[in-house]
């Protein structure tokens, strides 16, 4: 017989004592006289506190619970809850494995009511072991805290369990040996200006409207036609995704006169496509290197007949991800490493990565982490030149912060003027 995960307990009669019964989860509870107004009222709400926990009705004993058990039914709830508004999941649910398989390992047969502080250290030192930082070590912890904070509200976790686990206070700088995040620099003009012509042109343009607008790089992504306001003489565009949705805020980023010029090439599609489609990109370069065949047609492989490779198609638009990783191949190609560390003619990353020793391996990530640039970092450089100009006021006004303490973040100090004060009055 199918298991019906969808409907609901039926309010039925027992024949032998004439009463009403429903069972849930495998267990029978009794309401009362059938047919009685209060036996109705009493399945109503044994049926929806089943359903507001999920269809898992919390166990007999607390100690019952283990934390494997809270996991999986924290999991379930993170994968449904975290979604945006048109009902595509957020990364939050996905960042959170991580921490859990590694809670999961180390304390997964502990009853949850006997998880406490002591643990919690002991999980926060295996972040710290496996060389995290700083900040996403307390992220990671903060992220347990919420998971029980979300069991007390399904009665499956005691309060004072969850008490005990916030009286673990964050790591302190300076007295820890998990290192700390260097904060994200702006990147140049000049070093901005070199990659472009690595880039494809499409990504380029990207780029370009990007330094342009302050934009995040998830934003430049999904930028589609019907998100626009061209109505005036500055565009307004409206995001369908953006950070703070979830706050009920609206992102509006303006795009001036020379945003307009380059995004005016991307507007003749259908108003729901997104304007920088990865297909588009790789057909066009499919292409160029058709255009440069020097293979007799007879011969060789002809367009359209070539078999896919890749494991996963590129989709409709970019990602974070695969946005910062074409910068970052065009990053390798525009500023070369050392000779030794150099890919040889022909060779590969997999077989560089075999040549070299563990020592060379760890000064190409060093020289690869030195002299690449992230897309985020556009934002920043947006963030100073406004404050250069403008003040941090505008700041704000242009990232879209509610407070000028998050825009300090983003736009560093003006140098210039406080050495012009200096030499004033100093």
């Amino acid at each position: 017989m199918p298991i019906l995960t969808s409907a609901s307990p039926k309010y039925r009669k027992h024949k032998a004592s004439g009463q009403a019964v429903v069972t849930i989860a495998g267990k029978d509870h009794y309401l009362g006289k059938y047919g009685s107004k209060p036996s109705r009222m009493l399945y109503d709400r044994l049926v929806g506190e089943w359903l507001a926990s999920g269809r898992q009705p919390p166990p007999v004993d607390p100690l019952a619970l283990t934390i494997t058990e809270l996991i999986a039914r924290y999991w379930k709830h993170a994968k449904a809850f975290y979604r945006r508004a048109d009902g595509t999941s957020t990364e939050t649910a996905e960042n959170m494995r991580k921490t859990l398989r590694t809670l999961r390992q180390a304390y997964g047969n502990v009853a949850v009511d006997e998880f406490g502080p002591i643990a919690l250290k002991a999980v926060r030192q295996k972040f710290v072991e496996q060389g995290h930082t700083r900040g996403y070590v307390n992220s990671n912890v903060d992220k347990i805290r919420r998971m029980f904070r979300w069991g007390v509200s399904e009665e499956l976790v005691n309060e004072s369990t969850l008490r005990s686990l916030q009286s673990v206070t964050g790591l302190s700088k300076g007295k820890t040996k998990a290192p700390d995040n260097s904060p994200v620099p702006p990147v140049n003009d000049d070093t901005v200006d070199r990659t472009l012509p690595e880039l494809p042109p499409t990504v380029a343009d990207m780029v370009r409207i990007q330094r342009l607008t302050g934009a995040r790089p998830g934003e430049v992504c999904i930028i589609r036609p019907s998100d626009i306001d061209c109505t005036g003489d500055v565009w307004l565009f409206f995001p369908s995704r953006h950070k703070t949705e979830h706050h009920d805020k609206q992102r509006t980023i303006v795009v001036g006169p020379k945003a307009q010029a380059i995004l005016t090439n991307y507007l003749d599609r259908e108003p729901s496509a997104y304007c920088f489609d990865p297909r588009e990109v790789i057909d066009a370069h499919l292409v160029q290197r058709h255009a440069k065949r020097v293979t007799p047609m007879s011969c060789g492989c002809k367009p359209g007949k070539r078999k896919r490779r890749r494991n996963r198609a590129p989709g409709d638009h970019y990602t974070n991800d695969s946005y910062r990783r074409v910068i970052h191949r065009a990053c390798d190609r525009v500023f070369l490493p050392p000779a030794p560390l150099r890919r040889m003619p022909k060779e590969s990353d997999a077989a560089r990565a075999r040549r070299l020793t563990e020592r060379q391996r760890s000064e190409l990530a060093k020289w690869q982490s030195d002299n690449r640039w992230s897309p985020n970092q556009l934002r920043h450089t947006m963030g100073t030149l406004t404050r250069e100009r403008f003040g941090i006021e505008a700041v704000a006004a242009v990232l879209g912060h509610s407070k000028t303490d998050t825009s300090e973040i983003y736009a560093l100090r003006n140098l210039k003027l406080a050495a012009e004060v200096a030499m004033e009055l100093g």
